[in-house]
């Protein structure tokens, strides 16, 4: 194979050879100037993104500093407390307590609360507030009362679990 290139380079009149090397560093030149600039954007490209995956890293990395401060912190005086008793303390918070018709703690991280007749919009903020201090709506059953705005709830409440 190289002998036969060899021949048709030796065929060729030294213009012709002139002009194919001319013509084949200029097809070089320009591969490499296009690959040059296609480096070139990718990099600027890459650079870009390189930022924005820098500060991304930044906030996980906050983020996983919070939560492991936020699960290194004690539980608290609420989870030595009855949950019973905190749940009715802050349902007098809410002055919800006179429409409570039944509280019973099924056992120390289980209770069961049943209203007559209480504002549903005061319902959903007072669940908000128990969910602050890690209580959480296990179950309920809510059901529309005849007075619009007025709900009947049967509901029961879980002790968050500690991670």
């Amino acid at each position: 194979m190289m002998a036969r290139l060899r021949r048709l380079w030796e065929e060729r009149s030294p213009r012709d050879r002139t002009i194919i090397v001319a013509l084949s560093i200029i097809v070089l030149v320009a591969l490499y100037l296009t690959l040059v600039q296609s480096a070139y954007r990718a990099r600027a490209r890459l650079g870009t993104s390189l930022t924005a995956m820098r500060a991304q890293a930044q906030r996980l990395d906050a983020d996983a500093n919070e939560l492991a401060r936020v699960r290194a912190v004690p539980r608290g005086a609420d989870a030595q407390t009855d949950l019973r008793a905190q749940i009715q303390a802050q349902a007098g918070a809410a002055g919800l307590a006179s429409a409570i018709l039944r509280l019973d703690a099924k056992d120390a991280d289980q209770v069961q609360v049943v209203f007559g007749s209480v504002p549903f919009a005061d319902w959903l903020a007072w669940v908000a507030t128990l969910q602050t201090q890690r209580i959480r709506l296990d179950t309920s059953r809510i059901e529309a009362l005849s007075t619009p705005g007025l709900v009947g709830v049967s509901a029961t409440f879980t002790r968050a679990k500690a991670q």
